[in-house]
């Protein structure tokens, strides 16, 4: 038997740090979260994604007392996104998460759902997804999805 070892690169860097258009993807996202509706976790999450075009689309979490008929920031802006812009793809998603206390410190990372969604994003426009995940400490850039779901299940898969 092998042990076998998987590693990833991403950036880390202060907000201040990145570029102009990038900043304005993470406030597009903070302001978001204003459409959060979170009256049973008090977890409130944004998500802003820029498109080939340039164009922004944005995405607030949605909790319902049936539990799973919520829905995450991420996917909520990735579905506006090919509802209205199907022939358009996501160059970069960002993330962001406020609490009762505020902005977290830690960057925020998806879920394994959104994670999915995403994967699945990058294999139908067979472009990587950059990733901008907030935190008050820092951002987190990731290069591709992939880097956040390393052995992924894609529709290539299917097909070995």
């Amino acid at each position: 038997m092998k042990k076998l070892k998987i590693e990833i690169d991403y950036d880390f860097c202060q907000f201040e740090e990145l570029s102009e258009q990038d900043q304005n993807l993470i406030e597009c996202a903070k302001a978001a979260i204003k459409n959060s509706y979170a009256k049973y976790s008090h977890f409130h999450v944004g998500a802003a994604l820029r498109l080939h075009d340039g164009r922004v689309v944005i995405g607030a979490n949605q909790e319902n007392a049936a539990f799973p008929s919520g829905l995450c920031a991420e996917r909520s802006a990735i579905f506006a996104s090919q509802s209205h812009y199907p022939e358009q793809a996501i160059d970069t998603l960002a993330i962001v998460a406020h609490n009762e206390k505020g902005f977290l410190s830690d960057p925020i990372t998806p879920c394994g759902a959104c994670r999915q969604v995403m994967l699945e994003i990058e294999d139908r426009y067979k472009q990587n997804v950059r990733v901008l995940l907030f935190g008050t400490s820092g951002v987190y850039i990731l290069h591709s999805v992939k880097d956040l779901l390393p052995f992924a299940f894609v529709d290539e898969n299917m097909r070995k």
